[in-house]
């Protein structure tokens, strides 16, 4: 569902543009919005979410699927952890829907889906797995990688169940927005993803922006 937002970008309290490939890893306060900014168009932003008070309790795509009754995710949809909370609600949405099935391209994913001598290519699961590494603090390990929101990726399900990766339906200007309803953690890979048309096999950079 299409909900346009009402917020001005020079009133952000935060804004920074990450590069394809690189990471991001931010606390929410309960009651911000997280807008995430397709820049250029069909980029793919791979995002986990965390509770800040506790990052054992976090984003969970079956209790969020079983709940709102719909494998995608737009406006409207209240994003549930792992204790059945409310984490984070996509208050507007430029793009339409976004992906929370298709999972991460990781080394593994790379090797299988594409070629051998692709497994050694950068992936989201690796960026993760820096971010863990650079923030021992959090006491996240690769254990808490675990289901992620692929915002702008288009992953439609097929007929007989399986799931296809196709063009991406976003364009440059789409952004989600997003409310804290607890105070959260966000970390999101910009995909560098190379070898599937989700955004058109040219990684580009996102712009994250937040409001109090």
């Amino acid at each position: 569902m299409i909900v346009e937002s009402p917020r001005r970008a020079e009133q952000a309290v935060y804004r920074k543009v990450i590069p394809a490939g690189e990471y991001w890893l931010h606390e929410i306060r309960k009651g911000q919005v997280l807008r995430i900014l397709d820049l250029e168009g069909n980029q793919a932003a791979d995002t986990l979410f965390y509770s800040a008070a506790d990052p054992t309790e976090r984003y969970s795509a079956v209790d969020t699927i079983r709940e709102q009754g719909n494998v995608y995710l737009s406006a409207g949809s209240v994003l549930l952890s792992t204790e059945c909370n409310p984490l984070m609600e996509i208050v507007a949405d430029t793009c339409g829907r976004h992906d929370t099935l298709g999972g991460a391209c990781a080394a593994e994913s790379n090797t299988v889906r594409y070629a051998l001598d692709k497994k050694c290519m950068h992936a989201c699961r690796d960026s993760w797995l820096l971010a863990v590494a650079e923030h021992e603090e959090l006491g996240l390990s690769k254990r808490d990688i675990t289901h992620n929101i692929n915002f702008f990726m288009n992953v439609p399900v097929t007929e007989e169940g399986g799931l296809t990766f196709e063009d991406g339906i976003s364009g440059a200007g789409k952004y989600v927005e997003l409310a804290a309803r607890m105070a959260a953690l966000a970390l999101i890979s910009n995909c560098p993803q190379l070898n599937n048309p989700c955004n058109a096999y040219n990684p580009t950079p996102i712009e994250v922006l937040v409001w109090d």
